[in-house]
C-alpha cells in the first residue's frame, strides 16, 4: 500500500500524519490491518491504455460490449463471457466464473472475483467467505437455491487473490452490466468495496459507502436501487463488525420487503 494512500486515508479521518510517521506505523499490526483494509476499500484507479498485441483495453471493451449487446438470453450472455478473450486474467485461471443462483430472483448479490476455491469449482462464493455469505443470506430468508442470484464484477481470477485492476474490470463491466440487464433484479447488494465503488462510480471507500442506499442504472436503462455491504471475507477477519453487517442485512430485508410489494 503506497504511503501516499495510507496519509490521504488518515486525512479524511481528520487526523495529520506525516511520512516517516505512517513509515513506523506501518510496522505495528493494527496499522498493517487498516493498510489491509483501504486496500479493499479504495476505488481502482482508471483503466490505462494498456496494450496486448495490436489491441488495447479500450478495443476488448468495445468487443465486451459488444457481444453483451447481442445476448439476449442469461445462457448466451454466459457463454459469450466463458469465450471472451479479452480478460488479461483469463490466461492464468482455471475456467470464467460468471454466476450461480436463481435467475429471475429479486435479491442480486455482486462481489469481487473469485478466489481459488470459485476458480477450481467455477462458481462465485463457495470458499469460507461463500460460506458466511449463505448464512447472511439465510438469516433475511434467502438462498441461491431458492432466491437469489450472485455474481462478480471480475469474471477470472486474479492471481494471488490481489484485488482486480482496473484494465482488469472495464473488460467485464459492459457483461456485468447486461448481466443486471438480463436478470433484472429488484435490489443489488455489493459485496465489498470493489464491486461498490465500481457499480457506484464513487471515490468513497466502503466504510462510507455500507449501509446506505444508492441509484443505479445501466447503459441500457435498466433502474435498481444498491446497498453496500461489508465484504464476508473481511468479516472473518473482523468479527466485531458483525453488528454492521447485521444492521445491513437489516436494512436489505426492509427495502426488498418495500420493493416486492410495491
Amino acid at each position: 500500500m503506497p504511503i501516499s494512500a495510507l496519509t490521504e486515508w488518515w486525512a479524511d479521518m481528520g487526523v495529520g500524519m506525516d511520512t516517516a510517521l505512517v513509515e513506523a506505523l506501518l510496522k505495528s499490526a493494527p496499522a498493517r490491518e487498516a493498510a489491509e483494509e483501504l486496500s479493499q476499500s479504495a476505488a481502482p484507479a482508471a483503466p490505462a491504455v494498456i496494450r496486448r498485441g495490436a489491441r488495447t483495453v479500450i478495443d476488448w471493451a468495445n468487443e465486451a460490449r459488444a457481444q453483451a449487446k447481442a445476448a439476449t438470453t442469461l445462457e448466451a450472455l454466459a457463454e459469450a463471457i466463458r469465450a471472451f478473450d479479452g480478460s488479461p486474467l483469463r490466461a492464468a485461471c482455471e475456467q470464467a466464473v460468471v454466476y450461480d443462483g436463481v435467475p429471475g430472483a429479486s435479491l442480486m448479490v455482486i462481489g469481487e472475483g473469485p478466489g481459488a476455491e470459485e476458480d477450481r469449482r467455477g462458481l462465485p462464493f463457495v470458499g469460507k467467505a461463500g460460506q458466511l455469505l449463505d448464512k447472511m443470506l439465510a438469516a433475511i430468508g434467502r438462498t441461491r437455491a431458492e432466491n437469489a442470484f450472485i455474481t462478480n464484477v471480475n469474471y477470472w481470477r486474479p492471481p494471488g487473490n490481489r484485488n482486480p485492476e482496473a484494465d482488469e474490470l472495464a473488460v467485464c463491466r459492459p457483461f456485468v452490466d447486461r448481466m443486471i440487464e438480463l436478470v433484472k433484479p429488484k435490489l443489488i447488494v455489493a459485496a465489498g468495496g470493489i464491486p461498490a465503488v465500481s457499480l457506484l462510480a464513487s471515490k468513497d471507500g466502503i466504510m462510507k459507502l455500507r449501509g446506505n442506499e444508492y441509484a443505479f442504472s445501466t447503459p441500457g436503462g435498466f433502474q435498481a436501487p444498491v446497498i453496500p455491504i461489508l465484504h464476508p471475507a473481511y468479516l472473518l477477519r473482523r468479527p466485531q463488525d458483525k453488528s454492521r453487517a447485521w444492521r445491513d442485512l437489516m436494512l436489505i430485508e426492509k427495502r426488498l420487503a418495500e420493493l416486492s410489494s410495491g
